[in-house]
């Protein structure tokens, strides 16, 4: 094989190789929970002076529940009140925590976490109405409670549960992807990606307030079909056919993007905002789920401009792409109505 032959060929075998890594990631993840975020959560009430009740919240997978507890200054005497019970998915425990001094100033710290994958999402309310928000990581599985409640603890918190959604939400991704491979332009991109923005943001703020109340197994079932929908869309243009998602892609980024908004909103409720800083929570949770979301669209369009270096790809690989995310879509759609059927 001459040196120009190897040259021409090269692409062709980075194209399958990508394609070929889209196929198994879509399959690694077909059996995830596409909104789950996968987080404890430690909700402390105080109820008389340095009296508190708390509950604690463990995500429980098959059957077995993750190896993480919280623990409090030495000062602090925590008793478990009730039995271990289950609940969408969570272990749910409550205790008594009693101590001789305030919380403000002690360490708190989740046992276990650091050898987890998750994290730990920590509420303390206080009698005197002041309210903390921490967000507990693997890397950093102890926090100091702060005397005064910190606008900037509880952004971060938020913002960060948001970027890791949007990035383990593997069903959003797929329709991001499905979106910006049949989009051309920068500027379609744009109007796109604003149009899914802001039609997620208004139904996701609706359903957190409790505007508007959907059911969640539909609502995952239907997100699933949309993705069926756009790999369906990208096959006909591939076929030299135009769709109303190549005409018009703001458009069906805007209709769908209500939808996702209310899968979105499914995930939060299962957290919960901080009473005293909703409009904070809510917002920063929105930026958060934006960043990451802008850097999967950045990452995705590096790759696609390098593929477009060689545009004499074959037809059948071509298709291997959109074949990949219908097949897995349409997983998604079965497992999803065979739970609520």
């Amino acid at each position: 094989m001459t040196m120009q032959a190897n040259r021409q060929h090269m692409p062709t075998m980075l194209w399958r190789a990508l394609v070929l890594a889209l196929m198994m990631f879509t399959f690694r993840v077909a059996g995830a929970e596409a909104h789950e975020i996968r987080t404890a959560f430690l909700q402390v009430r105080e109820i008389a002076p340095d009296r508190y009740d708390v509950l604690w919240k463990v995500p429980r997978t098959d059957d077995t529940v993750l190896d993480i507890t919280p623990r409090f200054d030495s000062s602090f005497e925590l008793e478990e009140t009730e039995d271990g019970a289950l609940v969408d998915g969570f272990v749910v425990f409550h205790y008594r925590l009693a101590g001789t001094r305030s919380l403000g100033g002690t360490e708190l710290r989740i046992n276990g976490l650091e050898r987890s994958t998750v994290d730990a999402l920590a509420e303390i309310d206080l009698l005197d109405g002041r309210r903390h928000s921490y967000l507990l990581q693997p890397t950093n599985a102890a926090v100091t409670i702060e005397t005064e409640p910190s606008f900037w603890t509880v952004a971060r918190s938020y913002i960060v549960l948001g970027v890791e959604h949007i990035l383990l939400g593997f069903d959003h991704l797929l329709f991001v992807l499905a979106l910006v491979i049949i989009t051309r332009g920068a500027v379609r991109i744009v109007k796109m990606i604003t149009a899914f923005t802001v039609a997620h943001s208004v139904t996701l703020s609706l359903a957190v307030l409790g505007y508007v109340d959907v059911p969640g197994p539909p609502v995952e079932a239907t997100i699933a079909l949309s993705i069926v929908f756009l790999a369906v869309e990208i096959l006909r243009t591939l076929d030299g056919k135009e769709t109303l998602t190549s005409r018009k892609p703001w458009l069906v980024a805007l209709i769908f993007g209500l939808l996702h908004g209310f899968g979105f909103a499914g995930a939060l409720s299962e957290l919960g905002l901080p009473q005293s800083a909703i409009p904070l929570a809510l917002a920063s949770f929105n930026i958060g789920v934006e960043l990451g979301q802008l850097a999967f669209v950045g990452a995705v369009l590096i790759v696609m401009r390098l593929l477009a270096l060689q545009s004499d790809w074959p037809m059948a690989t071509r298709k291997l792409a959109p074949y990949a995310i219908g097949t897995i879509s349409m997983f998604w759609v079965i497992d999803r109505i065979s739970a609520f059927a």
